[in-house]
């Protein structure tokens, strides 16, 4: 299936909620090796897994969508770690 804009975004807004939500548990409640960085990374593989479910539940794929819709999905990513660094870093 083939998304629109519109489905993005708001796949796009569940998931950043889901990763704050988890970030804000993550750095309250665990203590993961690796420090930051560790974290980090296993938020990041979050991001990818939920974002590649939320687009199944849509019947579509990451692989599925234009160009322009994965570069939209990569910033919004960049944009989403840029904040929790700012926040958490420290």
């Amino acid at each position: 299936m083939v998304l629109t804009e519109k489905v993005l975004d708001e796949v796009l807004e569940n998931l950043e909620k889901s990763i704050n939500s988890l970030t804000k548990d993550v750095f309250e409640n665990l203590e993961m090796e690796g420090g930051f960085e560790g974290t980090n990374n296993f938020l990041q593989n979050q991001f990818d897994i939920r974002l590649e479910n939320l687009l199944e539940l849509k019947k579509s794929s990451i692989h599925h969508l234009e160009t322009g819709m994965k570069n939209k999905v990569i910033q919004r990513k960049q944009v989403i770690f840029e904040e929790i660094k700012k926040q958490y870093k420290n």
